[in-house]
């Protein structure tokens, strides 16, 4: 990154490039294990209940609920700086797994645990997409 102020985005890997692909084209989807179906987010190499490495990927809801959120009043990246303060959500998918994104269109006076949430995507400057939630 050449700008030190421009936001860090994320770098696909091998086992992440399906998800980041799905984003850019507007669509959530998770890993699900081949060996024993357990879905997993965010996307890794070695299922967490059976230790498989084979995977597949299913299209998810985008629905969620609150499971926790906080505001954020310190920009530990100068590239987060302008957004001050943002609230990040941490929301249980209704599918399984968890998603952690910031929250738009609403503030935190309006959050409460098991609210329902959606997933919006959010084109980047660079033409990337990351996810943010928003009140169902």
């Amino acid at each position: 990154m050449t700008n030190e102020s421009a936001r860090p985005l994320p770098v696909p890997s091998l086992e992440s490039a399906p998800y980041w692909e799905a984003m850019n084209q507007g669509r959530l989807v998770l890993q699900r294990c081949a060996a024993c179906g357990s879905l997993r987010h965010y996307p890794r190499s070695v299922c967490d209940h059976c230790y498989a490495t084979e995977s597949d990927w299913v299209e998810a809801s985008g629905r969620g609920r609150v499971q926790s959120w906080t505001v954020i009043h310190h920009a530990f990246h100068p590239g987060f700086k302008d957004a001050l303060p943002y609230v990040l959500v941490i929301a249980d998918l209704e599918e399984g797994g968890r998603i952690q994104a910031p929250l738009r269109g609403a503030g935190a006076d309006a959050l409460a645990l098991d609210l329902p949430v959606r997933v919006l995507f959010e084109r980047q400057p660079d033409g990337s997409v990351l996810p943010a939630l928003s009140l169902a």
